[in-house]
């Protein structure tokens, strides 16, 4: 009896690590917040005006948040009467449930010229965390919109808002919530993800929060937070939230536009930022233990301020200033190859890059590897302002956002 009894204790301890394993997290730039998304069978070439329009909405409100999907919902933030909101749908296009988050951000000024929702949702097993634009956290219910806490990173946690409002997607693993309110003392925090507690609060450089959403880095001694701030790309501890190291960024502009959240693969970090005399794309090089990192290379010619960017095999893709999709050897960073016509959104899915530009043109790119070409592209013609929101992928659908718009597409 005693033995039977151990051996089910035994298994119910490995249901539990299966089932906390498999917990899956939907979130910005697909499941590893690095613009790969996992789609296989899509279409190598699309109708001549485009692929098939499954359902549009306008009911999202104002912003450049993406969405976020997750089983059979679909998450996305967006403003409506000067208020933050997050809205739910099913894949169909049914709003299921839309609930507030306070006042969204309007800006001053020259910012007052991009108000609106700015960071994508992200969920948890069951549970969405959203951020307004004037740094509102809340932690809603994924079945039903309902609040279970939330937390003000000025308010609160003693942030500094900066010119453009908080534009971070939360980043949230088994216990924690992570968020930069950029103050002096209270520049990095990691929150309960169950209450909104502190868990930590670091002061780290004290730098100014930029627009970036951070990674997380999984090594054999620590996990490692990488974001950029105002002038630093910089490594924290997720246990403790101790300082490991930082790398300067130089002659940010006004803005900062550190936009893009940095990648990691094989022992080092990518970053490109889109300041015009900064470093441009690099490369570090990370310790083992992740205590330690320096600069492998730079090339300042790179230009992207928030585009993102994707690393394929040993290349990185990336759209740049001069409105060319450049592809960099990482090994020594520099351009092996130029497509020309290209600035904005790029990620990649089947071996196939999509590029949403900034003049509202969807493309599809393939020859990963050997020679780009377009092979099809459409033009975003519903909603207004900035074509700034990242495409998404899922389930063999493309998400595109513009303004007040969300748009669905067959491409498989």
């Amino acid at each position: 009896m005693s033995r039977i009894k151990n051996i089910s204790v035994l298994l119910a301890f490995l249901l539990l690590a299966i089932a906390s394993s498999s917990q899956e997290v939907s979130q910005w730039r697909g499941p590893n917040r690095d613009g790969i998304y996992p789609e296989k069978n899509l279409l190598k070439v699309w109708p001549e005006k485009g692929p098939d329009l499954l359902w549009t909405t306008e009911e999202i409100g104002i912003g450049y948040s993406s969405p976020v999907i997750a089983k059979d919902k679909l998450f996305i933030n967006g403003e409506v009467n000067q208020v933050a909101h997050v809205f739910a749908f099913d894949l169909k296009g049914k709003l299921l449930w839309k609930t507030s988050n306070g006042k969204e951000f309007f800006g001053e000024g020259y910012s007052a010229n991009f108000p609106g929702a700015r960071s994508a949702p992200t969920v948890y097993n069951g549970l969405v965390y959203v951020c307004s634009g004037l740094g509102r956290i809340a932690c809603l219910e994924a079945a039903s919109g309902k609040e279970r806490w939330a937390v003000n990173m000025v308010g609160d946690l003693g942030g500094k808002l900066n010119m453009f409002g908080y534009s971070e997607s939360l980043l949230v693993d088994e216990i924690k919530v992570y968020c930069y309110p950029g103050g002096g003392e209270s520049n990095v925090v990691a929150l309960d993800r169950f209450t909104g507690k502190r868990v930590w609060t670091s002061k780290a450089l004290g730098d100014p929060v930029s627009f970036c959403s951070p990674i997380v880095v999984k090594l054999q001694q620590r996990n490692v937070l990488v974001t950029l701030s105002y002038e630093y790309l910089q490594a924290l501890d997720t246990k403790t939230g101790e300082l490991l190291w930082s790398h300067k960024e130089d002659s940010v502009k006004l803005e900062g536009d550190h936009c893009n959240s940095p990648l990691y693969s094989d022992g080092c970090i990518y970053s490109i930022s889109g300041d015009e005399n900064g470093n441009g794309a690099y490369k570090i090089e990370m310790s083992a233990d992740g205590k330690s990192a320096k600069e492998v290379w730079r090339n300042g010619k790179v230009k992207n301020p928030l585009g993102g960017f994707v690393k394929i095999g040993d290349r990185i893709y990336t759209t740049s200033d001069d409105k060319k999709l450049k592809v960099l050897d990482t090994k020594t960073g520099q351009v092996v190859e130029t497509l020309n016509g290209m600035k904005g959104s790029l990620i990649a899915a089947d071996n196939l890059l999509f590029c949403y530009t900034d003049n509202g043109y969807v493309n599809l790119i393939k020859g990963i590897g050997t020679k780009l070409e377009v092979v099809s592209k459409f033009k975003i013609t519903k909603g207004e302002k900035e074509h700034f929101a990242h495409p998404v992928i899922a389930n063999g659908v493309l998400y595109i956002r513009h303004g007040n718009v969300l748009m669905a597409y067959q491409v498989k």
